[in-house]
């Protein structure tokens, strides 16, 4: 016969089993909310993108910030992908704080990316900051409300029509001047079909990454593709619009939902993300044929070659009833390009050069401007460098516009099974090129559109890496 003692030490054994087996439960299910907010500027505000802003007069389609939050149990992690060129560091900053005080989710655990339209306005103008922050926070606490028992999976599927490097080596010196003087080794985007083209500086990333959610019995919830192309365009002057970002995302949810009733549940959350796509665009610059688009027509296009792509491998995805997700962000240090005394001399003579002359380069006085504001400004920038975890899926996101074997080069040496980059995440400084392309030359390199350090590639690879091993070994 067992004592009382045995007996009361038995019991509390037994409570305590009992206690931890509904804990493990209850961090064994996996759950997913999607939601999306308007985004959409004031009439009025600046159109950015290209060298000249001007106001925007039309909203030919609503801005969105689109929202995934994933919750293991134990953790949550939200994707917030922003209809808009950039978001600047401060702001992503301020719509954090701002979920996290009001929300369950930590500051850290936030991804707030652009998709970089060229056809959305300012990001931090004193009128549309608060509109935006506003979207942010409104998207991701929508999405924690729709917070449901889900399954999760992911694949990928390669789309290769729409890509191409938009850096040529080109044989004409003047189709390589530069704005500081000089003769590049390459162009960015040369006239199609010239007799000059020799071959691209890059390569392309062909692959469209995907992640798709549903409900335990089956209902789409939300699909998120990232995709290394460029904005399309193809705009009226003065138009708002999301391009095939946002396309995209309607016709992935109109494939993946068809025979779909979404009934009293939320609807389907399309999201399309950029990856890294610094040096590329959907240009083929040896296609001398004429063809011209109508407005709007070229972007529906590629929504619609992407969307078809990754509806064909949609039936293919394994789902997982529970896979752990997890967050890691890292602030990095990085040097401040600064013109030497042999630029500063040059920008100076264009101060003097007469109003009438013929111009070395047509955006020489622009980027006399940019440089100089490099001068004046601060030594260093301190970039926020973020890695997701989900499952056996590695997700980096860097605040550049990312060349794109950069991003192969992570994919390639990613400690996960599967991984993908979203640029232009957390905030956004400038173009990023590799030290090799760096020597090249071209647009992307140039001082005032690169901004830091001609080895920041090699750093940022480097901490990424180092926070994809911390999880995965976590």
């Amino acid at each position: 016969m067992k004592s009382p003692t045995l007996r009361i030490v038995l019991l509390v054994t037994i409570i305590a089993w009992m206690c931890d087996d509904g804990r493990a439960d209850d961090a064994r299910t996996f759950r997913a909310g999607a939601a999306i907010a308007d985004i959409s500027p004031p009439l009025g505000e600046m159109v950015v993108g290209g060298f000249a802003p001007f106001p925007a007069t039309n909203i030919h389609d609503p801005l969105h910030a689109r929202s995934l939050v994933l919750d293991d149990g134990q953790r949550q992690i939200a994707i917030v992908i922003c209809d808009i060129l950039y978001i600047q560091r401060e702001i992503c900053d301020e719509a954090r704080k701002q979920i996290a005080e009001k929300t369950s989710l930590p500051a850290d655990h936030i991804l707030i990316a652009g998709t970089h339209t060229h056809s959305a306005t300012r990001a931090s103008s004193e009128k549309y900051t608060p509109i935006l922050v506003a979207g942010i926070v409104k998207s991701v606490q929508s999405a924690l409300k729709n917070l449901e028992p889900a399954r999760i999976g992911w694949s990928s599927v390669d789309e290769p029509r729409e890509l191409f490097n938009r850096r040529w080596y080109v044989t004409d010196p003047k189709m390589r001047r530069n704005p500081f003087g000089g003769v590049d080794a390459v162009r960015m985007n040369p006239p199609r079909g010239n007799a000059a083209l020799v071959r691209p500086a890059g390569p392309v990333d062909p692959e469209v990454s995907f992640i798709s959610v549903q409900s335990k019995d089956g209902r789409p919830i939300s699909l998120l593709a990232n995709y290394s192309l460029h904005y399309v365009g193809g705009v009226d002057k003065g138009d708002v619009s999301a391009d095939y970002f946002a396309i995209f995302s309607n016709r992935i949810g109109e494939m993946v939902s068809k025979g779909n009733d979404n009934g009293d549940h939320p609807s389907f959350v399309g999201m399309l993300s950029n990856g890294t796509s610094g040096d590329v665009n959907n240009i083929n610059f040896q296609d001398r044929s004429s063809k011209r688009y109508e407005k709007y027509e070229k972007m529906a296009e590629v929504a619609e070659n992407v969307a078809k792509a990754v509806y064909a491998s949609y039936d293919k995805v394994t789902y997982h009833d529970w896979v752990p997700v997890a967050a890691a962000m890292k602030d990095l240090t990085l040097q401040v390009r600064k013109p030497d005394e042999k630029m500063q001399e040059y920008i100076a003579t264009l101060a003097k050069k007469p109003k009438d002359a013929e111009p070395f380069h047509r955006y020489e006085t622009n980027y006399a401007e940019r440089v100089t504001n490099l001068l004046n400004g601060p030594d260093t920038y301190t970039v926020p460098l973020q890695v997701l975890r989900i499952g056996d899926l590695g997700i980096g996101a860097i605040p550049f516009e990312v060349f794109t074997e950069i991003g192969l080069e992570l994919k390639e040496q990613a400690p996960f099974r599967d991984a993908f980059t979203i640029e232009l995440a957390n905030g956004a400084y400038g173009y990023l090129p590799t030290p090799a392309q760096h020597k090249l030359g071209g647009y992307e390199t140039w001082m005032g559109t690169n901004r830091v350090q001609l080895d920041a590639s090699e750093h940022i690879t480097k901490v990424v890496l180092e926070l994809m091993q911390g999880l995965k070994t976590e």
